[in-house]
């Protein structure tokens, strides 16, 4: 053989390796991400979601990828995103947050797996035949307690003296919407306190709604549970402080920008602990077999520089049933 021809076939040997090396790598397993909200927002609890599934053992780009697909606030594109994900044949579905989101997961597919995580009881929604084991193709809950009474309790600690307290709710988002408003308004009927309520799916409404209860004098506002809320949360904080409005929020990101005060679970530990369970999925277990996680410590969150910006003081017995005071 020539020393010419030689080197040549080497060299296509050689060229030849890295794709056979390429071919013989294992599929990496996909994960469906599917979120009602949008990405920048919810960045940190992204990152917290990337953690469970490290704990897990799973790390985006090395063993696993992952398919997003963002409804940025409308609701009626969740359907059709779910069945994208499914033709795609991912190995996992997770919603993270929203009723609504699971819902059309579950609509989507009986038999790839969901992972989820929902504000509302998710057997009165549905979502599971019980608690300790869910049956089918969907797997863990991290279940809000459902907590508007607590939340009006604080809020009526806050502001003794109010009596219209108006309630902002998503109608696009309706078994938490409904939920919310029946338990906030018999938890107001205990304390004399009358609920307004009001409704907003876009940022536009929100506004909207904002005018409507100050035209309405409202004393205090409630915000109901709510994705769309968590991705307006600046522009929700900005109007209530606007107006002077003694407002309680479902999590700590709205004090934590200036709003006033927050009582909730953590989102932080909600999204890592939907990231473990898609790991354990992933790794074989049953999303049947696996009970329903709920959340057990809760934390109060006030903002003294927004209480004293809006004319509030925050009587001593409530600062010291906080877990964070924010100067």
């Amino acid at each position: 053989m020539k020393r010419r021809t030689f080197i040549a076939m080497l060299g296509g040997a050689v060229a030849a390796w890295p794709l056979a090396a390429r071919a013989q790598q294992p599929k990496l397993p996909v994960i469906g991400f599917l979120h009602p909200g949008s990405a920048e927002p919810n960045a940190s609890l992204l990152a917290a979601f990337r953690k469970g599934l490290a704990e897990a053992g799973y790390t985006e780009g090395n063993n696993v990828a992952i398919e997003f697909r963002w409804a940025h606030g409308e609701n009626s594109r969740l359907g059709e995103m779910a069945a994208d994900l499914v033709q795609r044949q991912v190995a996992v579905i997770v919603t993270p947050i929203g009723t609504v989101t699971v819902l059309a997961a579950k609509t989507a597919t009986t038999t790839i797996p969901i992972v989820f995580s929902a504000g509302t009881d998710p057997v009165k929604a549905g979502i599971v035949a019980s608690l300790r084991r869910p049956g089918g193709n969907v797997s863990v809950n991290y279940m809000a307690a459902e907590l508007s009474a607590k939340r009006l309790s604080l809020l009526h600690e806050l502001t003794p003296r109010a009596a219209r307290i108006a309630l902002l709710v998503n109608p696009a988002n309706p078994i938490p919407a409904e939920t919310i408003t029946k338990d906030t308004e018999a938890a107001a009927g205990t304390i004399g306190w009358h609920i307004n309520v009001y409704k907003a799916e876009t940022g536009r409404e929100i506004e909207m709604a904002f005018d409507a209860l100050v035209r309405d004098r409202a004393d205090a506002l409630v915000i109901g549970a709510e994705p769309l809320f968590i991705d307006r949360r600046v522009q929700i904080v900005t109007l209530a402080t606007r107006y002077l409005l003694p407002t309680v929020y479902f999590l700590r990101e709205f004090p934590e920008i200036g709003g006033l005060m927050s009582y909730g679970a953590s989102d932080f530990g909600r999204y890592r602990e939907v990231g473990i369970y898609t790991g354990r999925i992933l790794k074989g277990e049953k999303p049947a077999d696996m009970p329903v996680v709920q959340p057990t410590q809760f934390e109060l969150v006030i903002n003294l520089s927004t209480a004293r910006a809006i004319g509030i003081t925050v009587p001593p017995s409530l600062l010291a049933q906080a877990n964070e005071v924010i100067e």
